[in-house]
């Protein structure tokens, strides 16, 4: 199954260069990365564990992930991204395991039993984020831990995430994101619940345009992340 929209691909195959400019185009991922941390932390310790960060882009998450002798594979369709991920790497002198493919070719190929999966801010860019979760639930281990986070669909996160974010306040490069793609938690939970997960926790991120910070806390009107664990 081609579960990609090459449209998607390509709008970040164009910001190549910007992965890791900490002030670029994508410098909100470069902000909220210490936050999934901090809730993926909670659920677990990151020692000697076998993590696959699906949609990596250029690795912000995936380098993040590598401490303590961690086994850390990458995984995204854009082969610009892959490239930038794989540079930052060897310059950081970072064994990661980067491949430019999609979850569901990936699954075929037998590398299974993950014990931590990571889906950040990618399930709003797929055709079918039901397939992207299928294949989730055929990699991971059981007890294994799931975290995706996504934004919701409603008025008060059209208005943040695409009016203020892309077109006022000029934080991500407008076209980032389309409505209609949006998922709702109930809807995320109920999918992830098919296909053999429990939600541990869910929690929001939110922006603060006084500060220019983001942080953890109740309330997933926009952007949330949610724990899942396979049973």
């Amino acid at each position: 199954m081609i579960n990609i929209d090459n449209n998607e691909v390509d709008k970040f195959s164009r910001l190549a260069d910007s992965w890791w400019n900490h002030n670029g185009e994508l410098k909100t991922l470069h902000q909220v990365n210490p936050l999934r941390l901090e809730f993926i932390k909670k659920f677990t310790s990151l020692d000697n564990k076998k993590i696959i960060d699906i949609g990596c882009g250029g690795g912000i998450l995936s380098e993040s992930l590598t401490t303590n002798n961690n086994d850390v594979y990458g995984l995204d369709a854009s082969s610009e991204a892959i490239n930038v991920a794989k540079q930052h790497a060897k310059q950081n002198k970072l064994k990661i395991n980067y491949i430019n493919s999609t979850i569901e070719d990936f699954v075929t190929q037998g590398n299974l039993d993950f014990e931590i999966v990571t889906c950040m801010e990618m399930l709003e860019h797929v055709p079918e984020p039901e397939s992207i979760i299928a294949s989730i639930a055929k990699l991971i281990k059981k007890d294994g831990l799931f975290f995706a986070s996504t934004l919701n669909r409603n008025l008060k996160s059209y208005l943040l995430s695409i009016v203020a974010a892309e077109h006022i306040l000029k934080m991500v490069p407008q076209g980032t994101h389309q409505y209609n793609k949006f998922i709702k938690p109930y809807e995320l939970i109920k999918t992830a619940e098919k296909y053999g997960f429990v939600a541990l926790e869910i929690i929001g991120v939110h922006y603060n345009p006084l500060t220019n910070s983001f942080k953890l806390a109740s309330g997933a009107d926009v952007n949330y992340i949610i724990a899942f664990r396979k049973v």
